[in-house]
């Protein structure tokens, strides 16, 4: 089993759960952390220390303060971690239940597993160390639909955002306008009308207002 695990939430009440859970495990070198950039310094120095940790649990979510920070979401330390330490099992522990986001984090970003947060949440958190310590994925019941083959559909964290804005009622115009102060590309007129075609086709949508009942239906956003 996991020798040395980290822990990276900002709730305190949430760390007592999984402590109970790794205590489980006979798992007691464990550190906890609020802060993302913390979590990172402190893999770093493990690391260069030679004692390196085995596993990392994070949540996605964490509220801002004072305190400047260059990881400013789990989603930002697990792309991190998973890019400089790439041998470090990494769960992700989160109330987030899009889709698309666990998705890019399991299949983009390589993290080892993925666990709501929810009534059996530190059940499933048993299990998936106990899975991933075996070098297996572990993904939630209520999001593994995000790994089928079946949802494996074209679509990007652009076309997301851009479906999102339009949720919200903003005209085209309005979008580019956005999208431009944003740096984000493509972001003209044009190239937006093609873009929302594109989708209407792909998720047989009839209509934009259709498309957003689609997509949200499918927990993309």
């Amino acid at each position: 089993m996991f020798k040395k695990v980290l822990i990276s939430d900002d709730l305190g009440s949430i760390n007592q759960g999984v402590l109970t859970v790794l205590g489980s495990l006979s798992i007691t070198n464990i550190k906890q952390v609020q802060y993302c950039d913390d979590a990172y310094l402190k893999i770093k120095k493990a690391s260069l220390d030679g004692v390196p940790f085995d596993l990392v649990v994070t949540d996605l979510s964490f509220v801002a303060d004072h305190r400047e920070q260059t990881y400013n979401s789990g989603e930002d330390l697990v792309k991190a971690l998973k890019k400089d330490y790439p041998e470090i099992k990494i769960i992700v522990y989160s109330v987030e239940d899009r889709l698309q986001k666990v998705r890019t984090l399991v299949n983009t970003y390589q993290a080892n597993a993925y666990v709501c947060k929810g009534r059996r949440g530190l059940i499933e958190l048993n299990k998936a160390i106990t899975t991933v310590y075996n070098n297996e994925q572990y993904v939630s019941p209520q999001v593994q639909q995000a790994l089928s083959p079946k949802t494996n559909l074209e679509i990007d964290d652009y076309d997301i955002e851009l479906i999102r804005l339009l949720s919200t009622g903003l005209s085209q115009g309005q979008i580019a306008t956005h999208l431009k102060a944003q740096n984000l590309l493509p972001n003209s007129v044009s190239s937006l009308e093609k873009r929302l075609n594109k989708l209407r086709i792909q998720f047989k949508a009839r209509n934009a207002i259709h498309l957003v009942t689609i997509v949200k239906d499918l927990g993309l956003f």
